[in-house]
């Protein structure tokens, strides 16, 4: 028996070093960008994939759309509500239901309604209310997060699948640092895995919840922040263990310098990568799926970049300039910005 046992760990051993020695990373070396959508007056910066490969966006002047992929085809609204110019830089979905959430005061979140027009299902005045993004762990629970307007970050969460939402008393949350919030520049300083979930900001921290926004600690991280305009802007994890982030300064957006870092231990450590290379500022970093956590691309006004290492080196593969990313599957992606709209095919 011992020796049968033996054998199956020494078996178990060698297919499992076989499996990770065999995994190679492709390596990306251009990208070919197909325009999908094209408006003079949008900026775009929140785009979601839904379950059935349809791609939807909420953008400025009240614009929100969905595209069938397989049609080709747009169909675009525009919210209305009173007075106000409404602009959206976060979107989320459910299995059944799409919300997106403006920023600005008021605040306003947006749910599919049962009458083909979007409802109204949380609303918030503050002068210093601002949302950043949003995001769903599961059909019934979702959150989205915002700056500062007592002491620590806005958050709120649903547990009844967006029907209703409340807003995290400052009593369950950290101290926020002055005047600290998050970057809404592409619904992407939020990330979730299991019950999980992490919080990019302003500060250059990083929070997090092992029980779905129920309980909250943060670690300060070394990205630079000591400007407004500094911190982190994008972050993604791959798994529970191992995630990357990305920011800088949007003004000075070819210093490279401390503004990448990444985690291997659940971000309970942060470390600077890639520091004084390139990329410099970029507003979205995304993993590629199958890509066992090495492949990495970032997208910003000022272009596109790949990693195929885990972050440590990148290479430019466009200068094309987009806000936002998401990855239909392992070389296809959706990318927004300034007018647009695009496919991005990796190769």
């Amino acid at each position: 028996m011992r020796s049968i046992i033996c054998l199956v760990l020494i078996c178990g051993f060698m297919v499992s070093c076989k499996d990770e020695a065999t995994f190679i990373p492709r390596d990306f070396n251009t990208v070919e960008i197909e325009t999908i959508l094209e408006d003079s007056l949008l900026s775009i910066r929140s785009i979601d994939i839904l379950n059935d490969g349809s791609l939807t966006f909420a953008a400025n002047n009240g614009a929100y759309g969905l595209y069938n992929p397989k049609k080709e085809s747009w169909q675009i609204s525009k919210q209305v509500y009173d007075t106000l110019q409404l602009e959206f830089r976060s979107v989320a979905h459910t299995s059944s239901d799409f919300f997106m959430l403006s920023v600005g005061n008021p605040a306003m979140l947006f749910k599919t309604g049962d009458q083909g027009t979007m409802e109204l299902v949380y609303f918030e005045e503050h002068p210093k209310v601002f949302y950043d993004s949003m995001i769903f762990w599961n059909d019934q629970e979702g959150i989205a997060i915002g700056d500062t307007t007592e002491a620590c970050l806005s958050i709120i969460i649903t547990r009844d699948g967006g029907n209703t939402w409340h807003k995290l008393s400052c009593d369950v949350l950290p101290k926020a640092k002055e005047a600290e919030g998050a970057f809404a520049a592409s619904n992407t300083n939020i990330a979730v895995k299991g019950n999980n979930t992490w919080i990019a900001t302003t500060a250059g921290r990083v929070y997090f919840s092992e029980d779905k926004g129920k309980s909250w600690s943060v670690v300060q991280t070394p990205v630079i922040n000591a400007k407004e305009t500094e911190g982190i802007y994008s972050m993604a994890f791959y798994d529970n263990k191992n995630g990357f982030a990305i920011g800088g300064d949007y003004t000075n957006p070819e210093s490279n310098t401390a503004n990448k870092i990444i985690t291997n231990d659940g971000g309970n450590t942060w470390t600077l990568i890639a520091s004084g290379k390139e990329p410099g500022y970029r507003s979205c970093v995304q993993y590629v799926p199958n890509g066992n956590g090495k492949e990495l691309v970032t997208v910003g006004f000022k272009g596109i970049d790949y990693s195929k290492d885990g972050g440590d080196s990148w290479k430019s593969i466009s200068k094309e300039g987009f806000y936002t990313l998401r990855f239909l599957n392992d070389s296809v992606a959706y990318a927004a910005g300034q007018k647009r709209i695009s496919k991005l095919m990796f190769k």
